[in-house]
């Protein structure tokens, strides 16, 4: 059991630039000492790395994220190159130029390894280092700092085939350790009060050896086998109704909604009204799928659906107003 952990903030860190010495600065201003863990903000580690595009925001999104995970609005939750899957990207426009736009480390277990290993030739401490940035979570509302890099610190305790305080079998708990040092530090170093950097002593058990940096915080990163939830509601409608990919963005009740739905079907048209899409074929059972399909889509887009069937092979789905 750990009996005391002490999280401190590190003050007087001045506004950091393209090239500066993360590892000079955070050593002059911090009292580090072995089995020590420095939590650092995502922010000032791009700025040291010059991770600063000019354009837009869309833009820096765009080029940042290998698909687009759901879209509500301007809203978009994608996934980047590094396997997290974030609102924009991880892009930030604040404490920035205008006209810049701030991206996350290239590589940010990479980082922290570089960090780590320059505080350990420098001041001759092992101590471990884990990259924090904000993130929302499924189901919850707000957001907390998750580690998206991590060196020389056990990112998390596998107690599976354990057991508890009654003897049960533990069979799938595993702590984040680090996704839960990176929420710990979050609570002295504040969104509004500019301290980019917490050390937490008391954790010396989770720090590793000199020379071995772990696997990162990439192993916190749930493969997609696994990932029961890896499209937004309607995104994941899109793509089982039409059998591919969804697309990157909502869809307004227009034809754009459902482009594709009769592409492997033959001898189906639609005929489309201002809140109506008619269903005409020469087979009743393919018409029927048809409308049940465009159905699905269109409660995924959050209109109230009626499905009536008509005289002949037809179907009219009827849609009204947009409930979210």
């Amino acid at each position: 059991m750990r009996k005391h952990l002490e999280v401190v903030p590190v003050t007087g860190l001045p506004e950091v630039a393209a090239g500066d010495d993360l590892a000079a600065l955070i050593g002059e201003a911090a009292d580090l000492r072995d089995g020590d863990v420095v939590s650092v903000t995502s922010k000032i580690m791009s700025k040291a790395e010059g991770r600063i595009t000019t354009g837009t925001r869309h833009e820096a999104v765009n080029a940042e994220l290998v698909r687009v995970v759901a879209q509500r609005g301007d809203t978009r939750i994608v996934q980047t190159r590094h396997g997290l899957v974030m609102a924009a990207a991880g892009t930030d426009t604040s404490n920035t130029a205008p006209g810049t736009v701030l991206l996350l480390p290239v590589d940010p277990d990479a980082s922290a390894a570089a960090l780590r290993t320059a505080l350990k030739d420098r001041y001759d401490v092992n101590v471990g280092v884990v990259v924090t940035d904000t993130l929302g979570r499924p189901w919850r509302t707000g957001q907390i700092d998750l580690a998206i890099g991590a060196a020389g610190v056990r990112v998390v305790e596998d107690l599976r085939g354990t057991t508890d305080s009654h003897g049960n079998v533990l069979a799938v708990t595993e702590p984040a350790l680090a996704d839960e040092i990176a929420s710990a530090s979050e609570l002295v170093k504040g969104k509004a009060d500019g301290v980019p950097v917490a050390v937490l002593r008391g954790l010396e058990d989770v720090v590793l050896p000199v020379g071995e940096h772990g696997p990162g915080a990439r192993a916190l990163v749930r493969d997609a086998e696994h990932d029961m939830f890896s499209l937004g509601t309607r995104e994941a409608a899109r793509a089982a109704v039409l059998a591919r990919q969804a697309p990157s963005g909502p869809r307004a009740a227009d034809a754009s909604l459902w482009e594709g739905l009769l592409d492997t079907v033959e001898g189906v048209r639609l005929d489309v009204a201002d809140n109506a899409v008619t269903v005409f074929g020469e087979e009743p059972v393919t018409v029927g799928v048809v409308a049940e399909r465009l159905a699905v889509l269109l409660h995924a887009e959050g209109y109230g659906v009626s499905v009536r069937t008509g005289p002949g092979s037809e179907a009219t789905v009827t849609f009204g107003s947009r409930s979210r």
